[in-house]
């Protein structure tokens, strides 16, 4: 121990006060265990912090603003001024609203919440700094340990973040004037949300992504459909291009890019980096009590979240793929519940996922070539957004649903929506999956009139040939 630690104890020292941490610490408090949870920055962690909640406030505000100005065909004629400051404030309060939420409800459920950042120093106990000079140190001794500490935006050589001319996605979220214009490396699902919130806020935004189309996660039809309609707000695309390095030109930057055989050049204001996120787990002397990391930083766990050191769980984005909020929340349950001597475990048949571009995409479960690939023989009805009564009272009528199952059991085995409200439409599809719904349940289940779940219950009809408003297959 070092000179002047103050040594405690604890059932349980949960690393991390995000989505997955927070969740973990209130469960295994309402499990009657001692609890210590350890936050070295904000509660809330990056979801509430500086990802999720920030991008989905400027997503909603960006759409609001560009959907105004262009609602002439409606009859809606407006003049939109766009204060990005005020728009960011206004981010910001219900960031402070939730996050401060967290707090309250941990303190509600007797966790004792310690500020600073927590290295292991053995299997047994880990040593937190306080932060600032002088604010000293303390040691905690654990009967278990969760990790939950998150990720944070990868940089790639030649375009280290400055804040400045080289922006990661926090960065972005907290500008407080628009851009003229802007560069962005990057066409995944980060990349793509971004470059929709900014070309609706009037920048001109250049896409450059090293692989050969945008959104390469999910099914071609389903990022054609984002591609189409961001290419309609302006974004202008440059496939299989690597970013090389960028210098000060003017009052922006140039980017340079390499294709096959040529050099190209991007003139912006700044340049967004968006290629992926990476684990925080380098500074968590991990090493110190023998925990084990794959080769890009990950945590493997197994499906009870323990890590390769029975008494320590890893939880969230740190424990590696699928990096989604939700899914840490559920992770954070299960560890806790295994500690307190639950039978719980991480196997769960589908984890849903959403994109906020627009329009939006939601998935769950399998797709048809994925469905074919482990032995199933699957069936597909698809409802095209256009068709829905709604979708076009909404003035949004790009996408579709669709729906796989198997074929002679009927059952519901997987869903692509892209479309408006698309994350909120695949959460019947996940409830279906994991109740074990057939078609014939979500077809024959009625559905409010007129409303977008309507093209999910078509879709399923559209998969047995009993649709009404679509051609059946």
């Amino acid at each position: 121990m070092v000179v002047g630690d103050i040594a405690t104890g604890t059932d349980v020292v949960v690393i991390g006060g995000g989505p997955a941490g927070y969740t973990a610490a209130i469960r295994a408090a309402q499990l009657d265990l001692d609890v210590t949870l350890v936050e070295k920055d904000a509660y809330g962690g990056t979801c509430l912090n500086h990802g999720c909640i920030p991008s989905k406030a400027l997503v909603t505000a960006s759409s609001l603003a560009h959907d105004a100005s262009t609602a002439e065909e409606m009859g809606i004629h407006a003049g939109i001024d766009v204060d990005l400051k005020g728009m960011v404030s206004w981010k910001d309060n219900i960031v402070e609203q939730l996050t401060s939420g967290v707090e309250k409800l941990c303190k509600a459920n007797g966790i004792n919440l310690v500020e600073g950042k927590a290295t292991f120093a053995d299997e047994n106990k880990v040593r937190i700094v306080h932060d600032g000079e002088g604010q000293g140190s303390e040691s905690i001794e654990f009967e278990h340990a969760i990790i939950a500490t998150g990720s944070h935006p990868i940089e790639i050589p030649g375009f280290e973040f400055d804040s400045e001319h080289i922006l990661s996605s926090r960065d972005a979220l907290a500008l407080e004037s628009v851009p003229e214009s802007l560069v962005v490396i990057g066409a995944g699902y980060i990349g793509m949300e971004l470059s929709t919130v900014f070309a609706k806020l009037g920048t001109d935004v250049t896409v450059v992504e090293m692989l050969e189309d945008a959104l390469p996660t999910y099914e071609s039809d389903v990022a054609r459909v984002v591609k189409q309609r961001a290419e309609e707000l302006g974004v202008e695309f440059h496939f299989e291009e690597s970013a090389q390095e960028w210098e000060p030109s003017g009052d922006g930057i140039t980017v340079r890019t390499e294709s096959e055989d040529t050099i190209n050049e991007y003139g912006a204001e700044m340049a967004l980096v968006a290629v992926g996120r990476a684990p925080v787990t380098d500074t968590l002397n991990l090493e110190s009590a023998g925990i084990e990391t794959d080769k890009k930083g990950f945590i493997p766990t197994d499906d009870r979240t323990r890590t390769n050191v029975d008494h320590v769980y890893a939880v969230g984005d740190v424990a590696g793929e699928p990096m989604l909020a939700h899914t840490g929340m559920k992770e954070g349950h299960v560890a806790s519940e295994v500690i307190a001597g639950e039978p719980a475990a991480f196997d769960y048949p589908a984890v849903p996922a959403a994109v906020f571009t627009d329009p939006e995409i939601g998935t769950v479960g399998l797709t048809e070539s994925e469905a074919e690939a482990e032995g199933f023989e699957p069936v597909v009805g698809q409802m095209p957004m256009r068709a829905s009564g709604r979708a076009l009272t909404l003035n949004e009528s790009d996408g579709f649903v669709r729906i796989v199952a198997d074929g002679p059991s009927g059952f519901v085995l997987g869903a692509q929506i892209v479309g408006p409200e698309a994350s909120e439409l695949i959460a019947e599809l996940g409830l279906a999956i994991e109740m074990g719904a057939t078609l014939e349940d979500v077809a024959t289940t009625i559905h409010t009139h007129p409303t977008l779940s309507e093209a999910v219950m078509e879709a399923a009809a559209n998969a047995s040939g009993s649709a009404i408003h679509t051609l059946n297959r």
